[in-house]
């Protein structure tokens, strides 16, 4: 591997989106969501993941924030990338964002509907299909919910289109069958799989941008590893820095969700080091070195 570290910009380009590199995820935060979400955006992050999804987002609260961000700062709508997610009924609670005994476009529209409503816009630039209905291939509701989520691409209601929690050979079935092909993937990623190594290589080998989540919480044993921490050390910067900075370099777009308007600066601060071809391969291969 070379020691040239490679160039990353605060956006990646996907058929013309300027996508930011760095996400803000709004999950888990409940009555906390709103100053959250508005807290993030103040602190620079342009892009905000939630879910039409009550049990694990309050959506509402979101929009609310990203509300109040372009009315009171020098932001227009374009300024923002929106991102939210259709989720099946087996993954909601009692509060669902759709009738549950429509047919799945309809709860698919239905969900959409709410999401612009929570942000008073006319479209999303971003809506992923928060996974499919079960951990065997794809069955006959996923694909009738992603062709409904075709749809919106097609009519312009929203730029990019997705998918999350997403396995190999799901990821597979899709590519082969959908008439247009996901612009993300987004999964929790795990340094012992080589950080998602095998979807990620599917994902590059088809022109698909992947954002991982839990980069930090799914591997706490490796962020406190001597290799992180010396790589640290070298930076004089934070293990969390060196993971999101090697996130950045190999082209992943990472969340965080942090709660802390200092986390939130340091985790943006991972645009301004660099890891050495050396240091990448330290940290690509960390599970094994643990």
């Amino acid at each position: 591997m070379s020691d040239k570290p490679a160039p990353v910009s605060r956006f990646i380009e996907h058929k013309g989106i300027a996508v930011p590199a760095f996400f803000y995820g709004t999950a888990w935060k409940e009555n906390q969501t709103e100053a959250l979400t508005r807290l993030a955006i103040d602190s620079g992050f342009l892009a905000i993941d939630t879910a039409n999804q009550r049990r694990h987002y309050y959506e509402e609260g979101v929009g609310k924030a990203v509300q109040q961000a372009l009315a009171e700062k020098n932001l227009q709508r374009s300024d923002l990338f929106l991102q939210s997610k259709f989720t099946y009924i087996s993954s909601q609670d009692h509060r669902l964002p759709y009738d549950p005994k429509a047919d799945y476009a309809t709860q698919v529209r239905q969900s959409f509907a709410g999401s612009l409503e929570h942000f008073n816009t006319t479209y999303l630039d971003s809506y992923l299909l928060h996974g499919p209905a079960s951990n065997n291939g794809l069955n006959k509701a996923d694909w009738d919910v992603w062709r409904a989520i075709e749809d919106l691409q097609r009519s312009g209601s929203v730029k990019l289109i997705g998918v999350s929690n997403v396995s190999l050979d799901q990821l597979q079935a899709l590519l082969e069958s959908a008439e247009i092909k996901p612009a993300f993937v987004q999964n929790r990623c795990y340094a012992r799989t080589g950080w998602d190594a095998k979807i990620r290589q599917l994902c590059r080998a088809n022109d698909i941008i992947y954002q991982g989540f839990s980069l930090l919480t799914a591997n706490s044993t490796e962020l406190h590893s001597p290799g992180i921490s010396g790589i640290a050390k070298r930076l004089g910067c934070l293990p969390t820095q060196v993971v999101f900075r090697f996130a950045l370099q190999i082209g992943m777009i990472p969340l965080t969700g942090t709660s802390s308007k200092s986390h939130m600066e340091a985790d943006l601060a991972a645009f301004e080091i660099e890891l050495t071809g050396e240091e990448m391969d330290i940290v690509e291969n960390i599970a094994v070195r643990v």
